[in-house]
């Protein structure tokens, strides 16, 4: 058990760390700006991305957001992890997939201890 809670919150942490860095890195980075035009994303996708991953980034660390909304922003960031592995082979080919293939593994376990820890505590904050 306290493995477990040891796995899910460095894993947590990483994912949450990774989605606020990525929120900063959108708004302020013109290399960011570039890299989304060069995927053929329009700009405001970039800054409506940079809100959802700090929203989720936010829900899955705060201990007093319920699991409903956490289970949401698991979900939120298994869709941009994907698109982003997605959008990457298509452009740039396998190699650039490799950052959002660690974040989804990260994510995964993240949500596989959340699962398991809240299956066994019944904790439900709903």
């Amino acid at each position: 058990m306290k493995r477990d809670k040891i796995f899910y919150w460095v894993a947590t942490s990483l994912v949450a760390l990774s989605g606020m860095m990525a929120c900063i890195m959108y708004f302020v980075s013109p290399f960011m700006a570039k890299e989304f035009k060069h995927l053929g994303f329009p700009d405001y996708f970039r800054i409506e991305l940079g809100v959802a991953q700090l929203l989720g980034a936010f829900a899955l660390i705060l201990p007093m957001v319920s699991n409903r909304i956490k289970e949401w922003a698991y979900a939120g960031f298994a869709i941009t992890f994907v698109s982003a592995i997605t959008a990457h082979i298509t452009v740039e080919g396998i190699l650039a997939t490799i950052a959002p293939l660690i974040s989804l593994f990260l994510l995964f376990m993240s949500y596989f201890c959340f699962y398991k820890l809240n299956k066994y505590n019944r904790i439900d904050r709903d």
